[in-house]
């Protein structure tokens, strides 16, 4: 076997007194295409950057073979020393090879001759990234490569990663991207890294057994220690001189349960819509905006009705976040006419951190906040109605007490995102503007978040360039191009593709939370949509597996000894009879729901 590219053996770091990883061991070889995987805050970018050899780990080694070149995309690329972003991007290229930056450029639409002055944060990340390509590494190391990107370009990066000679390692939220593009799996989890020969697309079945299997170890170690102290309590007495042996078994055992590092919990984020709105949010008819000589918005009407998930998605700079603006009344339209709704309260999740003050304590930007502050009182948070303490309030959103006087700068993207989270579900809200809430959140949030929109009782307004999560929360989904227009379609991103006819749809891998009934002036096809259609396909699978469960388990539970016998697998079997029942019965009445729509 050929020399690995990269090798980390028994790698351990601390910040803070606080392990970020211990032991951990990984090996890249040669073409392997890895997802590096976890929780916020679980150390991925910093592992990235061992890797790296950017940050210098307590103990262990890094290894590279004399020869191999190790490329890193930096997060906040330093430009001092360069005129313009193409200058930063073609630095060390031969001029033979400086159309690589331009073909970049293209894709990742930004521009060579911007100054690196007036270039924005994302334009400089689009320029590093640019320079990574066109260094061709033998390894690249790519930390949320996606963020500030719109789709085209996103699709365009898959492309170019895809057709590389090159390994490569990536950090992503992006669900899609991950799928598409890796064959491997690197979790880091409570300081471990676990490997897996299988890329994204597995992870969660994976994570969910190795949780599952953790979960029954520390059953079964409760129930040994439990035997053995009622054993202790009772008989050593009589037995002490024989038996220190199995007393001092059972300090090891509960020594090694105590040194059991439980996992990270959920986010308990919670969305309460408030005061009902009324039916008709927003009805925009024949809008219009230019500015100056460039036409943001030709005339575009739509009808957004209470419930409705709206996704606006299109290059960056074609105008969506203007667009909702003068959806939301914060913007006049040239012409046209933006009827709202009444009782409207308005929350908004800012792309830009804008709302976030790096300088400012965790504690000061809840407590301080002038909508969800407590007059006279320092350490409250007025949380939908109910007052709670400030740090109460941020260990729902899994920051610790300590993080608490840290200020904002000290976060990661992640962390900086769920804060943003916690500042807007703290209000009561019927109609949520989300601009890009997805960057930096890891699976388990997204999930959660996911699942928070489909239970939503108001409205949503959704800037996104996360294909999966549009695919899986959206009602309906405005493309605009660029030059003007902008066009509504029923469902999300693959029901888009599908009714345009001009690529073929990606599948997704969970349903939508939950299906809205989608109301805009703009018509639509009838009947079923592309994830209909697929569902529609999988349901009678679904049912006939169950049926297969159900069978099992009734089997199972006609053993009259089962109860006495063993108690804690009757409870089991009986619990899991019955979900299994539910679902059953809610998999056929979809099945005869969309084979009526199907027929009609």
């Amino acid at each position: 076997m050929a020399a690995p590219l990269l090798q980390l053996n028994d790698m351990s770091l601390t910040f803070g007194g606080e392990p970020v990883f211990d032991g951990v061991s990984l090996v890249v070889h040669r073409h392997e295409r890895i997802a590096l995987v976890g929780r916020n805050g679980s150390g991925k970018s910093t592992l990235l950057k061992v890797m790296a050899g950017l940050v210098e780990a307590d103990t262990g080694l890094r290894v590279v073979p004399p020869g191999i070149s190790v490329g890193y995309m930096e997060q906040d690329p330093s430009m001092e020393g360069f005129a313009t972003l193409g200058d930063f991007a073609s630095a060390g290229l031969d001029p033979g090879e400086l159309y690589k930056v331009e073909r970049a450029g293209e894709g990742l639409a930004f521009d060579p001759a911007r100054p690196v002055e007036t270039a924005s944060g994302g334009e400089r990340r689009r320029a590093a990234l640019a320079r990574l390509l066109a260094d061709t590494p033998d390894l690249m190391l790519l930390d949320e490569p996606t963020n500030h990107l719109d789709i085209q370009a996103i699709q365009w990066l898959e492309g170019e990663l895809s057709s590389t000679a090159s390994s490569f390692v990536l950090i992503s939220h992006d669900r899609a991207f991950l799928t598409a593009l890796t064959r491997v799996s690197h979790w880091i989890d409570r300081g471990v890294v676990r490997r897996q020969d299988k890329g994204f697309a597995a992870f969660e079945a994976w994570r969910d057994k190795v949780w599952a299997d953790e979960d029954m170890a520390r059953h079964k170690m409760d129930r040994l220690i439990k035997s053995e102290g009622r054993w202790a309590v009772e008989g050593i007495s009589a037995r002490r001189k024989r038996n220190m042996g199995r007393v001092r078994a059972l300090q090891d055992l509960r020594a090694e349960r105590a040194a059991m590092i439980r996992r990270q919990g959920t986010a308990a984020m919670a969305l309460d819509a408030g005061p009902k709105s009324g039916k008709r949010v927003i009805e925009a008819d024949k809008i219009t905006k230019s500015f100056g000589d460039r036409t943001i918005l030709k005339p575009f009407s739509i009808r957004v009705q209470r419930g409705d998930c709206v996704a606006f998605v299109g290059p960056n700079g074609a105008g969506k976040t203007t667009l909702i603006k003068i959806l939301t009344g914060d913007l006049e339209p040239d012409e046209g006419q933006v009827k709202l709704g009444t009782n409207l309260e308005i929350a908004v999740f800012d792309q830009a951190r804008a709302q976030l003050d790096p300088e400012a304590t965790l504690w000061d930007t809840l407590a301080g906040d002038r909508e969800i502050g407590v007059s006279g009182k320092a350490d409250q948070v007025m949380v939908r109605g109910t007052p709670k303490h400030v740090v109460g309030y941020l260990k729902e959103f899994l920051f610790d007490e300590r993080q608490a006087r840290a200020p904002v700068r000290s976060l990661s993207g992640g962390e900086k995102a769920r804060l943003l989270l916690a500042k807007l579900m703290a209000r009561e809200s019927n109609l949520l503007v989300l601009d890009e809430p997805t960057n930096d959140l890891d699976v388990e949030t997204l999930d959660l978040l996911q699942d928070l929109l489909g239970q939503y009782d108001g409205t949503v307004l959704l800037v996104s360039h996360d294909r999966d999560f549009i695919d899986r929360v959206a009602t309906s989904t405005v493309v605009m191009d660029g030059h003007g227009g902008a066009i509504a379609y029923a469902g999300g991103w693959s029901d888009m593709l599908s009714q345009r006819g001009d690529e073929k749809p990606e599948k997704v891998a969970k349903p939508k939370a939950k299906e809205k009934k989608l109301t805009q002036s703009t018509k639509v096809e009838t009947g079923l949509t592309f994830t209909e259609k697929h569902r529609l396909e999988e349901l009678p699978a679904e049912i006939e597996r169950l049926e297969a469960e159900i069978g099992k388990l009734e089997e199972l539970l006609s053993d009259a000894e089962l109860f006495t016998r063993e108690p804690v697998k009757f409870k089991k079997a009986t619990e899991a009879l019955s979900l299994r029942q539910e679902k059953l019965s809610a998999s056929e009445e979809e099945w005869l729901t969309l084979e009526e729509k199907a027929s009609a």
